[in-house]
C-alpha cells in the first residue's frame, strides 16, 4: 500500500519511539508494520551499528545494498566479514549496466560535470533501489540518521512522512560516543578504511580521506543518490 493511502501518523508514530530504546523501537516498528518495512545499507563506516540492531531485534526486516560495482575493494572485504556474523535478510541489488560496460559506453561519468554525474546517479542507484522496492513492495523506510552527524538535523522527528515514504530513525539520539560504545560492546569490526581518515564511504572515484582535496562530493555523500525511497516515480533526486 503506497504510504500516500496510508493511515499512519507520523507524528503519533514519532512521539511513541521518543522515550524508547532503539532495539524497542525497531520491534515495534516490525510488530506494527511487518512487511512494509525496508532498511537499506551502504556498508559504511558506521554502518555496522544498524546492521548489528536489525539482527538483534527484527532480522526479518530486508535490508537493500546497491552494488553500484563501483567500491573499494576493501568495503567489499568488510561486507563478507560482517555478514559471516550478522543475520540479516540481505537483498543485494545491481545496475543493469556493470562497471566496465558504463566505462566502455560513456567514460569516467562521474567526471562529466552535472549531467553526467546525473546520469551516473541514475544508473548506478537510483534504478536498482527503485527496482528493489517494487520487487520488495515496502513503503515504510529504516535509516541510520542521527541528530548529531549534522546541525540541520538537531530538530528531526523519529518519524517523518517524505513524499510517499514514511521514514523512520531508531538511532536518532546517538551522539558518536554511544555508536563507539556500542561497536566495543559487541566487538563490532570496523570498516577497513576508518582507520585512514575516511568518514563517509561511497564509490572510489568520489571518496576521499577527510579534509583531502576533492573530498567526497555532496551528489556522492549519500545525500542524493544513496536511495529513492521517497521518489515519485522517474525521479532521480533523492536521499538514502
Amino acid at each position: 500500500m503506497p504510504a500516500s493511502e496510508s493511515t499512519l501518523d507520523a507524528e503519533a508514530l514519532s512521539a511513541e519511539l521518543a522515550p524508547l530504546r532503539a532495539g524497542d523501537r525497531l520491534r515495534l516498528l516490525h510488530e506494527r508494520l511487518g512487511d512494509r518495512l525496508v532498511a537499506s545499507t551502504s556498508f559504511g563506516i558506521q554502518a555496522a551499528v544498524m546492521l548489528h540492531l536489525i539482527h538483534e531485534n527484527a532480522p526479518e526486516i530486508p535490508v537493500v545494498f546497491i552494488d553500484t560495482g563501483f567500491l573499494f575493494p576493501e568495503t567489499y572485504q568488510y561486507i563478507e566479514e560482517l555478514m559471516s556474523k550478522l543475520k540479516i535478510d540481505l537483498r543485494v541489488y545491481q545496475p543493469t549496466y556493470s562497471a566496465a560496460r558504463i566505462q566502455a559506453l560513456w567514460g569516467n561519468l562521474w567526471e562529466k560535470k552535472q549531467d553526467g554525474a546525473d546520469r551516473y546517479g541514475l544508473i548506478t542507484k537510483v534504478e536498482p533501489m527503485n527496482r528493489a522496492l517494487r520487487e520488495i513492495g515496502a513503503d515504510v523506510w529504516i535509516s541510520g540518521l542521527r541528530r548529531s552527524q549534522s546541525k540541520t538535523r538537531a530538530d528531526r522527528p523519529f518519524a517523518e512522512q517524505q513524499k510517499r515514504t514514511l521514514k523512520t530513525y531508531p538511532i536518532l539520539d546517538w551522539a558518536d560516543a554511544q555508536v563507539d560504545l556500542y561497536y566495543h560492546q559487541h566487538e563490532l569490526p570496523r570498516h577497513p578504511l576508518a582507520s585512514k581518515g575516511y568518514v563517509t564511504m561511497g564509490d572510489w572515484h568520489s571518496t576521499r580521506p577527510e579534509g583531502t582535496d576533492g573530498a567526497e562530493a555532496t551528489r556522492f555523500d549519500g545525500n542524493r543518490y544513496e536511495c529513492g525511497l521517497h521518489l515519485d516515480s522517474g525521479s532521480s533526486d533523492f536521499q538514502i
